[in-house]
């Protein structure tokens, strides 16, 4: 082969491995990629196989009410805003994402008691502070009204 075309080949694969190196540490240096809870509170293999099972079932259900709450607040809008809104339809819907909502939040407090009970004192302390630095602001509808 010519020197020329030799050059330019070690150049184009220069390139390459670095492009794959910076993709590489921009992947390892974006601090705005949260790990999983599991890495975030460094559970052990026990921990982590005890983790991934206690939260099987919780986020099947969670998926589940969620799926349930967003139909029957699609019922609610739309009779809300129906030719002649039906109030008792309304009330029904609400009442329900209500019941919904109360069935949700005892299965994430019984949840956080299982992760509790398989961390210890460190651990337990960064999911607390985590969880309480997530934002509880307004809903989206708040955001909507906003000017």
């Amino acid at each position: 082969m010519k020197p020329q075309l030799l050059r330019t080949l070690l150049a184009f694969s220069v390139l390459i491995n670095v492009g794959v190196l910076g993709a590489a540490a921009y992947r390892e240096l974006n601090t705005d990629a949260f790990p999983g809870l599991p890495r975030y509170l460094e559970l052990d293999v026990t921990q982590t196989r005890h983790w991934h099972e206690a939260e099987r079932n919780f986020l099947v259900q969670l998926a589940d009410v969620t799926t349930a709450i967003e139909a029957h607040r699609s019922r609610m809008i739309r009779a809300i805003f129906a030719e002649s809104p039906d109030l008792a339809q309304i009330d029904a819907e609400r009442v329900a994402i209500a019941a919904l909502q109360e069935i949700q939040q005892k299965r994430v407090i019984e949840q956080l008691l299982r992760e509790r009970a398989l961390l210890d004192a460190a651990q337990r302390e960064r999911l607390a502070a985590l969880l309480l630095a997530q934002p509880a602001g307004p809903s989206g509808v708040e955001r909507l009204h906003r000017d």
